[in-house]
């Protein structure tokens, strides 16, 4: 009988080695991330596979594909998890090194419906994670990590014979040979490719040469898991201001930037100006408008409103919703109404078919947005930017909060912003006009500028977006003058990670 996890251990005891270690906080609304040592164990690892086991076994699956992300730890970090499983009798399916939708796509490929995913995303180096699902291209939301989280804490294993594991090979050559596929470039291009020394620098050259791009210069490709000049995440201002830097060094058409695990996308454009994911997206739902006419596009609710006021989209029928924040919201939604994509601002780009599986694939994107360009020979990037309505966003900017507290105090936020809105108040001289809480809640003003307060899904953090019709001056009085304020009155809410 495996021993029921506790929360109290601390590393170099002797009750640290025997006894299995796993913290409550790790479990997020829709994966699982820990610090490993002061919040987890290999045996809270082992744990955690056995309650997943346990779980797919409650959803009648047997089967499960495996894949660890490129960190010194996750090899071990994968094999404790590889032990829960086998132990709870699952045939684990382990395709090694992996990009998160490479082992998404060996859902599909395999044809095994659950998937264990070990890795810490963009998250800093000491973090590991596990993304998981039993439904492809879906993965777990709050109802399946909440009953993960009541299995693995409360001990309500089930250990089962005929566990084993079964190495696969050639999923990653199969993959890349999928994206590659979806565009075959005719336009000559001259591409960057920024993997920030994670994951992905095993997998996108070999992809992006595939789809036929004429000259790629590689950017930070070789894997290095200290990760020695910054996090490989896109959406993060080092990255973001170094591929800007390395597109007008090399006069290149566009850099791709790929996060730790291969699922996010970051884009910048020929002139070194960085287009966060939403903006990328109108691009791509105003390039696919015509040729699918009618189609229905899921956007989070950190996107920009130029969606809802898009006059190419409205001419050709599509449909807009705006939903909750997160790679497996944005992705459930997408499936459910059967849209053509769904874009999360940071990153997270979801192709159904003919475009893609449906799960979040950076390389997929990648596809979509060469592809794009090859549409429009006579046009840069940086044109089709252009083209679109103004809007002046912010970073995605994120204030430390506790777990425990971040959720209590948004609440509050959100209690105090639908009480402005009903009493017909504005913000900065500019009436409310509604107030959406589908996920914290977004503001939106008369002009179309809005401001957001959310709780962050898998870090100890909050989250704000701006957004301004007006001004990039106007945007920062969004935040500094409106947001900033209301949050400071909160003791609880901490620095933030990046300011406008």
């Amino acid at each position: 009988m495996f021993h029921v996890p506790r929360t109290d251990l601390v590393p170099n005891t002797a009750d640290y080695e025997n006894e299995p270690l796993i913290k409550a906080t790790g479990f997020r609304e829709y994966d699982a991330r820990w610090l490993m040592g002061p919040d987890l164990n290999l045996l809270g690892l082992q744990a955690l596979g056995l309650g997943m086991a346990t779980l797919f076994h409650e959803m009648g699956q047997t089967k499960v594909v495996t894949g660890h992300d490129f960190r010194s730890y996750s090899v071990s970090v994968k094999q404790a998890v590889m032990l829960g499983l086998i132990s709870g009798g699952m045939e684990v399916h382990d395709i090694g090194l992996a990009l998160s939708p490479i082992a998404y796509f060996a859902q599909f490929d395999l044809d095994i419906p659950c998937v264990a995913m070990v890795t810490a995303s963009h998250n800093e180096n000491g973090w590991t994670g596990v993304k998981m699902g039993a439904q492809r291209p879906l993965t777990f939301g709050p109802d399946e990590m909440g009953r993960l989280k009541d299995i693995v804490l409360g001990g309500k294993f089930v250990e089962r014979p005929g566990g084993k594991l079964i190495r696969v090979d050639g999923v990653q050559d199969r993959y890349i040979a999928d994206c590659a596929k979806r565009v075959s470039l005719k336009r000559k291009l001259k591409v960057i490719a920024a993997c920030g020394n994670g994951t992905a620098g095993a997998f996108v050259p070999k992809a992006l040469k595939a789809m036929g791009v004429d000259e790629l210069i590689e950017m930070d490709t070789k894997l290095d898991y200290t990760f020695p000049k910054y996090n490989p995440n896109p959406e993060d201002s080092v990255m973001l201001h170094a591929m800007s830097e390395a597109v007008k060094a090399q006069g290149a058409d566009i850099v791709l930037g790929f996060d730790g695990d291969g699922d996010r996308c970051g884009v910048v454009d020929d002139e070194g100006e960085e287009i966060f994911a939403d903006k990328i997206g109108l691009m791509l739902a105003r390039d696919l408008a015509p040729l699918h006419p009618g189609a229905t596009f899921i956007v989070d609710v950190k996107s920009t409103g130029l969606f809802a006021t898009d006059p190419i989209l409205k001419a050709h029928g599509c449909t807009v919703v705006y939903w909750k924040t997160g790679h497996s919201y944005i992705k459930r939604k997408t499936a459910e109404l059967g849209a053509l994509a769904g874009f999360e601002k940071s990153g997270h780009f979801f192709f159904n078919d003919p475009l893609g599986y449906g799960y979040d694939c950076a390389l997929t994107a990648a596809a979509a947005i060469l592809a794009m360009l090859d549409r429009n020979p006579g046009k840069k990037l940086s044109d089709l930017k252009k083209a679109l309505p103004v809007a002046f966003t912010s970073l995605t900017m994120s204030p430390h909060c506790d777990d425990e507290k971040k959720y209590g105090i948004v609440d509050q936020v959100v209690a105090e912003y639908v009480a402005l809105g009903k009493a017909g108040g504005s913000i900065l001289g500019r009436k409310i006009v509604d107030v959406i809480t589908v996920n914290g809640v977004r503001v939106a003003l008369e002009d179309g500028s809005w401001v957001l307060v959310r709780a962050s899904s898998n870090k100890p953090e909050m989250v704000v977006v701006v957004e301004s019709t007006r001004s990039e001056d106007d945007m920062r009085a969004l935040f500094r003058e409106e947001v900033k304020p209301r949050l400071a009155k909160y003791p609880e809410v901490g620095a933030y990670n990046q300011e406008v």
